[in-house]
């Protein structure tokens, strides 16, 4: 196992970090779970900030000189950059987390996607600077994504394996809280805009206000995580755990198997993530003349199901497993992938009807997909499995699903969409199949 940083290698910031450590100098799985929900929530904050900019700025302002359609599947291709950088952002922060220690690597990680945040707010368009302005977002995405693949802390899997035995269905959803919260207030920041500026304000300079609020949030993340990580407490919670970096291409190797039945059991859930949280406005806004406020309003309710179907999942699955919750709700995505798709075409009430019930199902999933499978791997390769998992799994299920969705939507239809989604449902069902170690409860 690879040693712990010594203190001598410690950051100021860090140890300013300890000084606002629990009173009693003990780290239990409430406190886990807050500075999970943090950080979790800021990197999908940024994440939602830019799907939504992806088709309601990014379009206009980058590439004006290609048709709405074309635009926004460009800007969708961009959008998948981050989802590359993922795995590249695993391999160069798992040699500084090797070299550094966990907080010198989390603060590099945090200030590296705060700052490609950043950029991307001053971002020049098409009409300033010409093409060079793609070429400008996707460098900056790509840094978001080697990023957040380098914010990959351990604290879901700690908090998963210091839970009690009885309640790991319940700590396990506690991590996906993240995306729904980040979503709601993602869609609150561009929907107050929208409303607040006209049309032409709007994509001139009204959208760059939701990502200088992005980059706040990501430094009080960076403090949330820092609190725990850099506590000796921790450390040695860490260490009791045997949470500790391995090489990434030697943890390939020796644990491939592991590696590909995670990436592939939350295939479902990943997808359907984007198949109602950023590819619906796409289709809508480029296929109706609904103003765009309506519907990132209706997604905002739908962020606000999908977190009581998170809290409910953790519930159910400490009744019946993990395992029978993934696979039901896979069913029923199955199902939903059948009938919801041209739903979109059914005006403001299939609209309302295709959110809301996949908000539900997302929920229910989403709340069990993750970590399903990091019990399984060798103590030494438990943390930087974990990561390789994530990064996986992301790619596989989501990175492209926008770009695949909208394409497949606008030359054969919508019903070509629910077969995408299908497609992952196959994927999950077989996972959980295969490996009969989902049917552990609790595992």
């Amino acid at each position: 196992m690879t040693a712990p940083a010594s203190a001598s290698s410690s950051t100021p910031l860090e140890r300013d970090a300890r000084l606002v450590n629990a009173r009693d100098g003990t780290i239990r799985p409430g406190e886990i779970a807050i500075g999970v929900i943090i950080g979790r929530t800021g990197e999908f904050f940024d994440f939602f900030v830019y799907a939504i900019a992806s088709v309601l700025v990014f379009p206009a302002l980058v590439f004006p000189f290609v048709d709405a359609l074309t635009g926004t599947l460009y800007s969708f291709a961009l959008f998948s950059l981050a989802f590359i950088g993922r795995p590249i952002g695993t391999l160069i922060f798992t040699w500084i987390d090797q070299r550094h220690g966990r907080g010198v690597k989390l603060t590099i990680a945090m200030f590296l996607l705060g700052g490609s945040t950043m950029a991307i707010a001053v971002l020049p368009g098409y009409a300033q600077v010409g093409a060079a302005s793609a070429w400008i977002l996707g460098f900056f995405r790509l840094c978001q994504g080697i990023a957040l693949g380098g914010a990959w802390d351990g604290l879901p899997s700690l908090l998963q394996l210091n839970a009690p035995e009885e309640k790991r269905g319940w700590y396990a959803m506690v991590p996906q809280l993240g995306a729904p919260i980040g979503l709601l207030v993602a869609c609150a920041l561009f929907g107050y805009f929208l409303a607040l500026l006209t049309p032409e304000d709007f994509v001139r300079w009204g959208w760059r206000y939701p990502f200088f609020v992005a980059l706040a949030i990501n430094v009080v993340a960076l403090f949330a995580r820092l609190r725990l990580v850099a506590t000796p407490e921790f450390q040695r919670l860490f260490e009791s755990r045997e949470l500790q970096p391995s090489p990434p291409f030697q943890t390939l190797f020796a644990e491939w198997r592991t590696i590909l039945l995670g990436a592939f059991a939350p295939l479902a859930s990943f997808a359907l993530f984007h198949l109602v949280a950023v590819f619906p406005l796409s289709w809508v806004s480029l296929n109706t003349n609904e103003e765009p406020v309506r519907f990132l309003m209706l997604e905002a309710v739908g962020a606000v199901l999908c977190i009581m179907a998170i809290l409910a999942s953790g519930l159910i699955a400490d009744r019946v497993g993990r395992r029978a919750v993934l696979g039901v709700s896979a069913v029923l995505i199955g199902v939903y992938s059948g009938i919801a798709p041209r739903l979109l075409d059914g005006g403001q009430l299939g609209e309302a009807v295709y959110l809301f019930a996949g908000f539900i199902l997302l929920g229910l999933s989403f709340g069990q997909s993750t970590n399903v499978v990091n019990s399984n791997f060798a103590p030494y390769h438990r943390y930087t499995g974990a990561a390789i998992v994530s990064n996986s799994a992301w790619f596989l299920g989501a990175g492209f699903a926008p770009l695949v969705a909208l394409f497949l939507a606008s030359h054969f239809g919508l019903w070509s969409v629910g077969l995408y989604l299908l497609s992952g449902v196959i994927c999950t069902l077989a996972a959980l199949g295969i490996n009969k170690q989902f049917a552990q409860r609790g595992s």
